[in-house]
């Protein structure tokens, strides 16, 4: 009997990990009844310092350092109540991470920040999702696209954005001789961690994920992989010879990266038969999480907003949905369609709103004022706004705060608020917020629809959909949708986890792996009647005030 074989009739474990934006989440799951066992948190310690990011400019960097550490700390926090008997039933490791996250690296597939020279510089460091700098390298990638025989855009919704793999990278290029002269390569951040745990960084021999590369770096089979050669260089010389450089083929992330290194097993206390499975983005595997199905639209919530929505490739494979992040045979689910869609700013919009209010309290009053109002705000807002009555009459913002993501990619755009007077307070500028973030998603469900992608139903899971009923209540009154909240706090480490029990051979697929392994909902919010009507005019203005900013940006 083969160990496969062996695992499937007892009783085994699987770690998910999931590397968010301020800190990486563990979580310990029994794979024959999704029970958690353990579970532990890392916030990355130069992050919270606002360490090589400039916010003003929308730089935002992270050094590899944070997630060695956090990797390191949230497993092992995870594992510290849990037994020498079951860690060794632990049989697969699973990461999802931010993206588009990349980074650039030596021969060996380590980070040029890892480095001693390039230890205190930015652009040696993995540039996160929500940095902004190569916005005019996108641009330029589109012009391109557009006009070049091929459109290599066109399986990325037309649009290829400055959250994403290439922009970042030429943008580095360009404004960085050292970090040019010294990269050899550039790898996504779900796809370096999950290698380092195997002990194989080689950039030309690991396995690259489907999802990422698909949904960020243009790859696609009818490319042969990645964009020709002659487009590289066309776009700019300095990309010569890198594409040989990076990878052709995709892995899905039911699939095994390899096994766990044997100083990594060490150091966490465990086997060195742990399978680790190929990587993948957050939202896609907290929409394994969420127990997507096809057609479902669930929404990931936390300081942006992540879409999903998969589909039988033989039923929508030959529609190119225009303005999306992607349309990616097997990025969530093997041999289905997964498609991605998303908002630059959902909470780290409400955040906004906070430090706008506390800052000044902070200079004024101090730090312990400022935090002790900052943990009542956002209750507070939200159970006034909760109250107002909502009439077609009332001021509209959009939700542009940072830059548009989906649908129609422009992350030149900003947030305008229309329809302020002198009764405007601030509990009414939170509604609006709250009401311009429920419109940027109405405007991506009416695009799905509007391309000929039905939507069965909604499913939420985040932070946002856990804490916020006001939030959760607005979306479903705006969208005239029903929406389920995932009872998993932890849904992208959970559907980490569910990869992991695939990859190391104990569920056949990732449908069975949910079925054993998923939470369920607790939380159900159902469309009002009287304010869907009302939040349809408000719609047409949000509407009619995008149009505008956007034509006089």
């Amino acid at each position: 009997m083969c160990y496969f074989d062996t695992i499937k009739m007892k009783t085994t474990y699987t770690i998910g990990v999931d590397f968010g934006t301020d800190s990486v989440r563990a979580l310990v799951v029994n794979n024959q009844t999704g029970e958690n066992i353990g579970t532990a948190v890392h916030y990355y310690e130069r992050w919270k310092q606002g360490l090589y990011c400039n916010p003003s400019i929308s730089q935002f960097r992270q050094h590899p350092l944070d997630y060695l550490e956090g990797l390191e700390g949230s497993i092992i926090g995870a594992l510290q109540h849990i037994s020498e008997e079951v860690k060794q039933k632990i049989v697969g490791i699973s990461v999802d991470t931010t993206g588009s996250t990349p980074v650039a690296v030596d021969a060996n597939g380590t980070p040029l920040s890892l480095l001693p020279e390039f230890s205190e510089n930015p652009n040696g460091m993995f540039i996160l999702w929500k940095d902004h700098t190569a916005n005019a390298e996108a641009e330029e990638i589109n012009r391109l696209a557009h006009s070049w025989e091929i459109d290599f855009t066109k399986y990325v919704g037309g649009i290829y954005s400055s959250e994403w793999f290439w922009a970042k990278i030429l943008r580095t290029l360009r404004v960085d001789e050292t970090v040019r002269l010294n990269a050899f390569s550039w790898v996504e951040h779900c796809d370096w961690i999950s290698a380092v745990l195997t002990g194989n960084t080689n950039p030309l021999r690991m396995k690259r994920s489907r999802c990422a590369a698909g949904h960020k770096a243009m790859w696609h089979e009818e490319f042969d992989g990645l964009p020709s050669e002659e487009f590289f260089t066309t776009l700019d010389p300095l990309l010569k010879g890198l594409r040989e450089r990076l990878f052709r083929n995709t892995y899905t992330s039911d699939e095994s990266m390899g096994k766990i290194a044997a100083d990594w097993a060490k150091k966490l206390g465990l086997s060195t038969n742990v399978e680790i499975g190929v990587g993948a983005f957050d939202c896609h595997m907290g929409a394994v999480g969420a127990e997507i199905e096809p057609y479902d639209f669930v929404r990931v919530m936390g300081t942006s907003t992540c879409d999903m929505l998969i589909a039988p490739t033989q039923e929508i494979g030959h529609l190119l949905i225009k303005g999306i992040c992607g349309q990616v045979d097997g990025s969530i689910i093997p041999n289905m369609l997964g498609m991605e869609a998303g908002q630059s700013a959902y909470g780290d919009y409400y955040a906004w709103f906070q430090r706008v209010i506390t800052e000044p309290v902070r200079e004024l009053l101090g730090e312990k004022a400022a935090e002790e109002l900052s943990q009542k705000l956002i209750p507070y807002l939200s159970e006034k706004a909760s109250l107002l009555p909502v009439s077609e009459n009332d001021p509209v913002a959009t939700d542009w705060i940072n830059g548009r993501r989906t649908p129609d990619a422009n992350h030149e755009l900003k947030a305008a608020f229309m329809g302020l007077n002198l009764g405007t307070d601030a509990i009414k500028i939170f509604k609006m917020i709250v009401e311009a973030t429920a419109f940027g998603s109405k405007a991506i469900v009416n695009r799905f629809i509007e391309e000929g992608v039905p939507i069965k139903q909604v499913i939420a899971i985040g932070g946002v959909a856990k804490k916020s009923p006001f939030v959760m209540q607005t979306l479903s009154d705006v969208l005239n949708m029903p929406i389920k909240v995932a009872s998993s706090d932890q849904a992208c480490a959970l559907g980490a986890a569910m990869n992991a029990s695939v990859a190391a051979g104990v569920h056949a697929n990732l449908f069975d792996a949910q079925k054993a392994m998923g939470s369920g909902f607790d939380a159900h919010y159902e469309p009002r009647p009287t304010y869907v009507e009302v939040y349809k005019k408000l719609y047409e203005k949000y509407q009619k005030l995008g149009k505008h900013t956007e034509n006089n940006a």
